[in-house]
């Protein structure tokens, strides 16, 4: 059974000033390395004039791979604590670049370990973070006297319809989440005395998104 995890559906920009230095956030979702590298690229593209662009990234749905740079800052002070905000907030498959435009005076250490921190929690307040919820369609088949309570159990656990057909039966397609679709088939077959015909179909992962459940990749 996979698991759930929250990762970035879209990723923004945030930004901080430390004693004029600005520290520009820039963060996306990314399924591999490869695509971590490009943006990456882009970013240093896009920003060509700054001094240095700090990053990290984390990939996997378990977060398996974790990389980060400090990019010519002393050691430990921008990749680490910028790959630490986002183990923190355990989000997987995603890449977090922090530019730094220097503004004249040297922050230190500790400085440079808050700003470059500030400025990745910044950057992952402006995206948009979703928990994938891995789950199944179930297409589910009754008459009409087994509507009512069909539509009662999937409300009572906050499960939506993606689909309904009505016509001398009804036919429902509904999103449910794979470590309670063992619990609602069984439910469903108790409250319609075995009637209702239930099939599964796809797995897909999904995330509640303005208010709604919607099928994500």
């Amino acid at each position: 059974m996979k698991a759930e995890y929250r990762t970035v559906y879209e990723g923004g920009e945030g930004e901080v000033v430390e004693k004029k230095s600005r520290f520009i956030a820039a963060v996306a979702p990314v399924r591999s390395e490869e695509e971590a590298l490009k943006f990456i690229e882009s970013v240093r593209k896009r920003y060509w004039d700054a001094r240095h662009h700090c990053y990290a990234y984390v990939i996997g749905e378990r977060g398996e791979l974790q990389r980060c740079s400090d990019d010519g800052e002393p050691g430990g002070t921008a990749g680490k604590p910028i790959l630490e905000v986002i183990t923190g907030e355990e989000i997987r498959n995603v890449v977090l670049v922090v530019t730094r435009y220097f503004g004249g005076t040297l922050l230190g250490t500790g400085g440079l370990v808050r700003a470059y921190s500030s400025a990745a929690k910044e950057g992952l307040a402006s995206s948009v973070i979703i928990t994938k919820i891995p789950g199944v369609k179930l297409r589910i088949g009754t008459d009409y006297t087994g509507l009512g309570k069909i539509q009662y159990i999937l409300g009572q656990k906050g499960l939506e319809t993606l689909d309904a057909a009505y016509t001398e039966k009804v036919e429902l397609e509904a999103l449910i989440p794979e470590k309670i679709l063992e619990e609602v088939k069984t439910e469903i077959t108790e409250s319609t005395n075995g009637q209702a015909v239930m099939q599964e179909g796809e797995s897909c992962f999904f995330a509640r998104i303005g208010g709604k459940f919607v099928i994500v990749d």
